[in-house]
């Protein structure tokens, strides 16, 4: 696999982000709740200013699944999220290192932030294996076999040329022992390590403009979790992404806990992200305990199942399932009060039909509705933390069934 090489500083862009580096201080808050650990800033990055508390859409092969740049634009999506372990696959690093990076590939100018390919190696369970080295693993479509080691992931994500990359961690599953869980913390820990050796040495060749990203782990237990977070801390990464919260089956007290367990460690001057969380409650409770910025499937994934997350006042929210013979005759607008006109002006029931037909408009438009409230949400968080009003509403906001 060849590397994106540029001249370092070679262009503007090239500069500001040695700037930025240099000074190893992207994030600037600027309110605070009185109440609670929320916060909100900016991220600052070369391709754009990330306001937070910040929702990323997942663009897992370089797309939001049925949108579009300009979509994403009209929704005010300030960071997407790309897959390095998938696009690794797809088109494949020769291409990518051809086209120039995923921003020229794919046409967006705004910030990416892309994962170390360490979430897809966990869900490979029965085709991967672990060792110290790596992960070795078969591609489920073809059977092939592939390496991925801290080292590859750190090359990966330099063609890729995102602006924020992650160290390649190991995850587990919520059953796992505390043994196994250990484990894995040190493994990420020396992982981390040696992926920071590795994306210092790709700076120093290409002048790339990424930053990069920890991830302490730990799974359910406390003690890991403080354990890794002050691990991870002494390597001096410019922010974190936890991790390990949100693989399957946690209770939301246990979630809960473990993002407090590091947050509380964690410098608070740094941004921290929560990998793969979650629901709109999940967000707000997650805000309240110090996260800056989210990514998950849950509103993308749900559009595409035709199911809906509609605000239903400032305080809840409710989920609509659009194919139900209740809106089979809802002349109604998907939403009366979205910036998108699509939205304003398509029906309930025209949407029911879409999904029943299985028409492809179905998908859009859901996923519109679905990343609109999500963005409208984060910026009622903000504005609330910017009022110092964040603290007496978080505990009431849930959704309404």
């Amino acid at each position: 696999m060849g590397l994106l090489v540029e001249p370092p500083l070679a262009n503007p862009r090239k500069l500001l982000a040695y700037l930025v580096y240099m000074s190893q201080n992207i994030f600037n808050i600027e309110h605070r709740c009185s109440k609670s650990k929320a916060r909100s800033g900016q991220v600052t990055l070369a391709r754009g200013v990330v306001n937070t508390p910040i929702f990323m859409p997942i663009g897992t092969l370089g797309s939001v699944k049925s949108l579009t740049n300009q979509d994403l634009l009209n929704l005010r999506a300030e960071i997407i999220l790309g897959n390095t372990y998938h696009l690794w696959l797809k088109p494949d690093m020769e291409i990518m290192q051809q086209a120039g990076g995923l921003h020229k590939f794919g046409g967006w100018k705004r910030p990416i932030l892309t994962d170390s390919g360490g979430f897809q190696a966990f869900s490979l369970s029965k085709i991967r294996k672990f060792t110290e080295e790596g992960v070795t693993f078969r591609v489920p479509a073809s059977g092939q076999k592939r390496f991925l080691s801290p080292e590859i992931s750190m090359q990966i994500q330099t063609t890729l040329d995102s602006d924020i990359a992650l160290v390649l961690d190991e995850c587990l599953p919520a059953e796992a022992t505390f043994a196994e869980a250990s484990s894995a913390m040190h493994r990420t820990h020396r992982w981390a390590k040696r992926s920071k050796t590795e994306y210092e040495r790709l700076k120093k060749l290409a002048g790339h403009s990424n930053h990069l990203f920890g991830i302490p782990q730990g799974a359910q237990f406390s003690e890991l979790r403080k354990q890794s977070a002050q691990m991870i801390k002494e390597l001096d990464f410019v922010g974190y992404s936890i991790g390990g919260v949100a693989n399957g089956g946690e209770p939301e007290e246990i979630m809960y806990s473990q993002v407090v367990a590091q947050t509380e460690i964690l410098e608070d001057h740094k941004p921290r992200h929560l990998l793969g969380v979650g629901t709109p409650r999940d967000i707000v409770q997650m805000v309240a305990r110090g996260i800056d910025m989210f990514d998950c499937v849950y509103p993308t994934r749900n559009a595409r199942h035709g199911s809906l997350v509609l605000k239903n006042d400032e305080n809840s929210y409710k989920i609509v399932h659009i194919s139900a013979s209740r809106y089979a005759t809802d002349f109604s607008p998907i939403n009366p009060d979205s910036r998108i006109p699509e939205l304003r002006e398509y029906t309930k029931a025209y949407l029911c039909h879409l999904f029943r037909s299985k028409e492809l408009l179905a998908y859009r438009l859901a996923t519109l509705q679905n990343l609109e409230f999500y963005i409208d949400l984060m910026d009622t968080i903000k504005a609330k933390i910017k009022s110092d009003t964040f603290g007496d509403w978080w505990q009431t906001y849930d959704r309404v069934k």
